[in-house]
């Protein structure tokens, strides 16, 4: 007898703890620890995961190399600090650009200005890191930013569309700090929370060539109607606001590693079904698109692993990564995750019938934050249709509201984790009992 809640949250946990910094770092870094460096080591970082893999670092260098020197700065999420002793960690707002994180990349762009061929750069990049870098391009200003940032949050863009237009409208991003930092070396390890692990997308990609152009990032605000701030219509009109591309001798020097993947999380909790009985069927690591389209199209395969058995006999378990995204037209609570799930509790009910109790899920964010809520995501159990209607909780006029985070804490099926100071997107398991 499968326990359909207990096994949803291993494999949640299991994708967590493939990602932990402090487990898939340190591989990668014993080498450069224990490599001489006869100038100086200088580490700098961005994204949910920042003030983790700087944990990490030191440590590393604790074991490794305790008489070499390190230093640094990187920037996290606020919530998502740790301690450290010899690299500073500061805090700045996500998924809206402030003040904080202005401030941060001003001072981590100055820390690797000036370096010379005999110093390196250790750069510790995670999700999260194109708001929280957030040095706008000259004649941008921050509320210029804040004002594109909400607009894109609310359009339903996807995330290479939204970084395309945040790398034109940055002094760090799209490959300008590695600009920076020329002529030293740079030892970027990346932890990817997006679909395709496309280096130049994650934070925006501030140490790799920048495939998108002015003209994509146009095309981006022209397709979801957004009307720019005139100096951001400017910016993006102006040549010289370009960023680097493959080719240009600046990223000779620069090695990119990534270190954790959505795929790795994903074959990580397939294990745990496994050893549960049973079968995991891992449908993809950068599924996109509207949560709630993506949740009908899982509600479908999973009715046809409960009727007919295909792709996989019953118990099975549906798993997949990426990032949808949410077009906002209610006034409701909730991320993504919470709106797939209950999408997915709609779906069930209304086209999955005679197996509807045999289907459970949980979806979250791993980075625990679901959106701007409490919650990484919810969970949905067999029963919970019968206990929406007898508690009088009207899962479709929840969804239809945008308030996924509403319906769940009625049900009391908020997945609630805190920070996980880790971030490969998000995760979603269905499962199918016999």
């Amino acid at each position: 007898m499968i326990d359909s809640e207990a096994l949803l949250r291993r494999m949640f946990d299991a994708a967590l703890a493939a990602a932990d910094p402090k487990v898939c770092l340190p591989p990668f870094l014993v080498p450069l620890a224990k490599a001489p460096c006869a100038g100086r080591t200088v580490v700098i970082g961005a994204g949910k995961a920042a003030a983790a893999m700087a944990a990490a670092t030191e440590a590393v260098w604790a074991e490794h190399a305790p008489d070499a020197p390190l230093e640094g700065l990187v920037v996290t999420r606020y919530g998502h600090g740790c301690p450290t002793d010899r690299i500073e960690v500061v805090e700045a707002a996500h998924p809206v650009p402030d003040a904080a994180g202005r401030e941060a990349a001003g001072r981590i762009l100055e820390l690797v200005r000036g370096l010379g061929p005999e110093d390196r750069v250790v750069a510790l990049i995670s999700g999260g890191g194109s708001a929280l870098l957030a040095l706008p391009a000259e004649g941008v200003t921050l509320e210029d930013k804040q004002d594109v940032n909400r607009a894109l949050l609310r359009s339903g863009a996807s995330i290479h569309e939204m970084n395309a237009v945040r790398k034109h409208l940055s002094a760090i991003k799209g490959g300008r700090l590695a600009a920076a930092a020329a002529p030293a070396r740079v030892h970027a390890y990346l932890i990817s929370d997006v679909p395709g692990d496309d280096p130049d997308v994650i934070a925006s990609g501030p140490t790799v060539p920048d495939t998108t152009t002015l003209s994509d990032a146009r095309a981006v605000l022209a397709k979801y109607g957004i009307e720019p701030p005139a100096a951001v219509a400017k910016a993006l009109s102006d040549p010289a606001f370009e960023t680097p591309k493959a080719g240009d001798k600046l990223f000779g020097r620069v090695e990119t590693v990534m270190v954790a993947r959505p795929q790795a999380s994903l074959e990580a909790a397939a294990e745990v079904a496994r050893a549960a009985g049973a079968t995991p069927v891992i449908l993809g690591d950068a599924i996109e698109g509207e949560a709630r389209e993506v949740a009908m199209v899982m509600a479908g395969i999973a009715a046809q692993v409960a009727r007919h058995g295909q792709p996989a006999e019953a118990p099975a378990v549906l798993l997949s990564g990426g990032e949808t995204t949410v077009t906002v037209r209610g006034s409701g609570r909730g991320g993504r995750n919470a709106e797939f799930l209950a999408a997915l509790a709609v779906a069930v009910e209304k086209r999955c019938g005679d197996v509807a109790d045999r289907i459970a899920a949980v979806a979250g964010d791993t980075d625990g934050i679901d959106g701007t809520e409490d919650n990484a995501g919810a969970l949905f159990l067999p029963g919970d249709l019968a206990r929406a209607r007898a508690t009088g909780v009207d899962l479709t006029a929840r969804l239809a509201n945008n308030d996924g985070y509403g319906a769940f804490e009625a049900l009391g099926r908020l997945l609630v984790t805190g920070p996980t100071l880790t971030n490969v997107n998000d995760f979603r398991a269905v499962l199918v009992l016999p």
